[in-house]
């Protein structure tokens, strides 16, 4: 696809809505920018439509690449303001930026980079957006980019092909600048609001939208983080998924006490207990087997429920063997085919 240059806009601008596509942010940001730092288009067409001119592009240009610094917004407003009317603004030499497609194989009319400074690879163009919308650390952007997403591809997709491999890039990002010796700690507050972000996603989701589809009836599925565990968004992004499957989802949380893990599988007969561990540290194996054998139910015909073990921190402690009761999980796909195996089971007896 070719590359826009100026003399190929339309003599009357471009909307708020041609020029988001152009620069590959949402409408809403370009509105917002508009009503908090009076950075919008000089002119408007017979009076009503907003109409962005070739200096204005340029100038909306500048605040994207600024705000993918780091540069403050309000900042980033004034300096794109300056620029574009100096001898640096739209006359520059600078390329206009490509217009991305929706298509995530790196094919001819897709953007090879972000505009985010993040390594990506080939993705899927929402998350090149949510990338530089986390950059720029504009919220409203990163909000409504999740919610379009997780609406439009479902939790499992949303997760693996958008929210992780922005997550990741971050990551990657952070510990190469620190190798380098540049400040990397400019990406720890990208990190902290594409989580926050992402975990508030899914939470609405499975609230709003995978409730009215969850069976009414049904044993739940406990889900909860060792003692000193704090990485929650794996299991919000397995809420909203089982949410999907029609289960039912107990959430107790990160960092539960043992005491109280034990206490709320005694009390719930849940179909069964999913156990995070980020880490080594917080691998318990022998509070896991405490769980697995911990009993509910009338005296007599007391029973015990299924542990499912769950993230990485497992493999540092265990070796290939299972512990009675205990089942190591790989993948979020291979613990939502074991839960609703689980449910299959239970049902049909």
């Amino acid at each position: 696809m070719a590359t826009p240059q100026r003399d190929e806009l339309p003599v009357a601008g471009l909307t708020t809505g041609q020029l988001a596509r152009l620069l590959g942010v949402s409408p809403t940001t370009l509105r917002s920018w508009d009503r908090r730092y009076g950075f919008g288009p000089a002119s408007r067409a017979d009076g009503r439509h907003r109409r962005w001119s070739p200096d204005d592009v340029a100038m909306a240009r500048e605040m994207c690449r600024l705000t993918a610094t780091g540069t403050p917004p309000a900042e980033a407003a004034r300096t794109a303001r300056l620029r574009a009317r100096g001898p640096a603004g739209p006359d520059g030499p600078d390329e206009w930026p490509p217009v991305l497609s929706d298509r995530a194989d790196g094919a001819e009319g897709t953007a090879p980079r972000a505009g985010s400074g993040l390594p990506l690879g080939r993705v899927r163009s929402e998350c090149r957006g949510l990338a530089r919308a986390a950059v720029r650390l504009d919220a409203e952007e990163v909000r409504e980019l999740l919610r379009r997403t997780v609406a439009h591809h479902g939790p499992a997709v949303a997760w693996e092909e958008v929210m992780s491999p922005a997550l990741q890039a971050v990551g990657r990002k952070w510990q190469s600048s620190g190798e380098r010796g540049e400040q990397g700690e400019q990406y720890v507050e990208v990190e902290h609001l594409l989580s926050w972000h992402i975990s508030a996603a899914l939470r609405h989701y499975y609230l709003d939208a995978a409730r009215p589809r969850r069976a009414a009836t049904g044993a739940p599925v406990l889900l909860s983080c060792l003692p000193g565990e704090q990485h929650t968004l794996p299991l919000d992004v397995l809420t909203a998924v089982l949410g999907d499957e029609g289960l039912a989802v107990l959430m107790l949380g990160g960092s539960v006490p043992a005491d109280a893990l034990i206490t709320a599988v005694r009390r719930v007969a849940s179909l069964a207990v999913v156990l995070w561990a980020q880490t080594g540290d917080t691998a318990d194996l022998a509070l896991a087997r405490r769980v697995a054998g911990a009993r509910w139910g009338v005296r007599g015909a007391r029973t015990q429920t299924p542990v499912l073990l769950c993230g990485p921190g497992w493999h540092q402690v265990t070796d290939a063997a299972e512990p009675p009761g205990l089942t190591y999980v790989t993948s979020l796909h291979d613990a939502v085919r074991t839960l609703t195996g689980l449910r299959r089971e239970r049902t049909s007896r």
